[in-house]
């Protein structure tokens, strides 16, 4: 339980923190709209995130966690592989319900799969299972960069992102929510290998 719980967090941060990073520039860039107008965008995500995460950890109290943060999983799945299909001319009305979907999927998967962590402790180990739960963010959120940045040396290189090199800035985007989708897809697999809390 508490090994897969915390592999899956891996993956689904891994898989996730990078979709700001990657829509700011894209609507920024693609879209010509201005910071103020992508950035209240990108926060439909966070917004649905505040609502339902309380809602989801009040849920994985009377359902099994794995079962919820699985469900969450899934749905982030959808949303990254929606993104996965981004063009130049993509309505902004798929790019906010995507955020809309990932978001929620955030919210079931973060609260329910953090309970199923510290619920396979004992109190004496609290500290640690926190602990070890924000290593996996920090890692996965690293990951992320990672991949999102490494895309951009393999397809862009050392050139400024522009206008100019908009198809090559696409293909990158593209392939990094592909490899964002497939890592979140595995997350399904292995939060539902963790088994059940309670019998």
């Amino acid at each position: 339980m508490f090994a897969f719980s915390n592999l899956t967090a891996l993956i689904h941060y891994s898989a996730t923190f990078a979709i700001a990073f990657l829509l700011s520039l894209y609507l920024q860039i693609v879209k010509g709209m201005p910071p103020t107008q992508a950035g209240l965008v990108i926060l439909v995500q966070p917004i649905l995130m505040a609502i339902f995460s309380p809602l989801a950890g009040r849920l994985s109290d009377a359902v099994e966690p794995q079962r919820v943060a699985s469900v969450g999983m899934a749905l982030t799945t959808i949303g990254l592989a929606m993104l996965t299909f981004l063009t130049t001319d993509t309505d902004l009305l798929m790019i906010t319900l995507a955020l809309v979907i990932i978001g929620i999927g955030y919210a079931l998967f973060s609260s329910p799969n953090t309970n199923a962590i510290m619920s396979a402790v004992t109190p004496r180990f609290y500290g640690v299972a926190s602990g070890t739960v924000g290593t996996m963010r920090l890692l996965g959120q690293v990951f992320s960069m990672g991949i999102a940045t490494m895309l951009f040396a393999v397809f862009i290189g050392r050139e400024q992102i522009t206008p100019e090199l908009e198809s090559e800035f696409m293909m990158a985007i593209n392939v990094a929510f592909a490899i964002f989708t497939f890592l979140c897809f595995l997350g399904i697999f292995a939060s539902l290998a963790r088994g059940k809390l309670r019998d």
